[in-house]
């Protein structure tokens, strides 16, 4: 896969071991996957007049109670139109939606979420996803999106998960749902991925902190950029939003040896370990859910997500579901594909659900 044209000509370009929570081999990834920011050095890609605007267009920010978890809330647009509630993947942030959601704004009430462990959300000592659909009505109902009827709830990835649950267990508190590239319960363990993500899950549990072993603090912003990558693993589409993105993963916490301030992921590197996922295995026992809403769900069209669902790994969607491929675009359609993820959306909720 090539390098994004972004990356001027005689950047410096290698590869970068990785020893954030999710890690992999040094070499095992092309530079452009394994390190994608690293040959910035620190400095912020060159970006488009469109992403500047839309940033610019910053969100109310707030914090919600919910279950005695502070929940991280960024909203957009006037209270009173029809609500859309948005829900960012595993390990994220609400920030990751920040560069879509004023386009949504100019005909909704928009609201992003960080889900409790992640982004600036508080840490739980359990995760479960009957707990993240309680804090997405929350988020939801502080936002006001329930004042011109029931919202739309949108969720990408792992939060596309989550919406989906919340759509088959409480159909009453939404209008419609759309899920973003969302795959269930990983890949056939003895398809060639699955065995990968084994391999992978075996080194991630090595790294991830204990008691007597901090998470990793990295001394200034260049050498956290440097780190950061996604998973599933691919390319970035746009260096500038994945740049954009990774700046809002950080915080600021002590270095270990108490030389002063440095880097760290604002996720819980603990969350699947602490992840309960009964609910939604319940749910699923006997077959695919009822689900009483409208279901939508927009793919990438060379997403490992999809790959997997044609590998036999069984999905709970339904059957007739209806589905809108981006084109050129993989996991994270964000990313890869920003306008043609926000032409979607648009086109699809002006239409649907009647």
């Amino acid at each position: 896969m090539a390098i994004d044209p972004a990356i001027k000509e005689g950047a410096p370009v290698g590869y970068y071991d990785d020893d954030r929570p999710v890690s992999s081999e040094p070499g095992s990834l092309p530079p452009e996957v394994q390190a994608p920011l690293l040959p910035f050095r620190g400095r912020e890609p060159d970006a488009p007049q469109w992403f500047a605007d839309a940033v610019a267009q910053a969100p109310e920010r707030s914090f919600v109670t919910s279950k005695g978890t502070q929940i991280e809330l960024l909203t957009w647009g006037e209270v009173g139109k029809p609500g859309l509630l948005l829900v960012h993947g595993n390990s994220a942030h609400a920030d990751w939606w920040s560069f879509i959601a004023p386009y949504l704004a100019q005909d909704h009430r928009v609201a992003s979420m960080s889900l409790a462990g992640m982004g600036a959300s508080d840490w739980r000592e359990t995760y479960a996803f009957q707990d993240f659909a309680e804090d997405a009505e929350a988020c939801a109902r502080a936002a006001g999106l329930y004042e011109n009827g029931l919202p739309v709830y949108i969720g990408h990835s792992f939060g596309g998960s989550q919406v989906f649950y919340a759509a088959a267990a409480h159909p009453e508190r939404m209008k419609a749902a759309v899920l973003v590239d969302v795959g269930f319960g990983g890949p056939p363990p003895d398809s060639p991925e699955g065995k990968r993500m084994a391999e992978e899950d075996a080194r991630r549990i090595a790294n991830i902190p204990t008691g007597d072993r901090a998470q990793k603090v990295y001394p200034t912003i260049e050498a956290a950029l440097a780190r950061f990558r996604f998973m599933p693993p691919q390319a970035a589409g746009n260096l500038f939003v994945a740049d954009f993105i990774a700046r809002r993963s950080l915080k600021p916490v002590p270095l270990e040896d108490g030389s002063g301030m440095g880097w760290s992921w604002r996720f819980d590197p603990n969350m699947w370990n602490k992840l309960d996922r009964s609910a939604m295995n319940a749910m699923m026992t006997g077959g695919k859910p009822k689900v009483d809403v409208p279901l939508a769900h927009i793919f990438g069209d060379r997403s490992v997500i999809m790959t997997r669902r044609t590998e036999g790994q069984v999905t709970p969607l339904p059957d007739d579901i209806l589905e809108i491929a981006i084109p050129d675009s993989a996991h994270h359609i964000m990313v890869d594909q920003p306008l043609a993820l926000v032409a979607a959306l648009r086109a699809l909720l002006k239409v649907w659900p009647q």
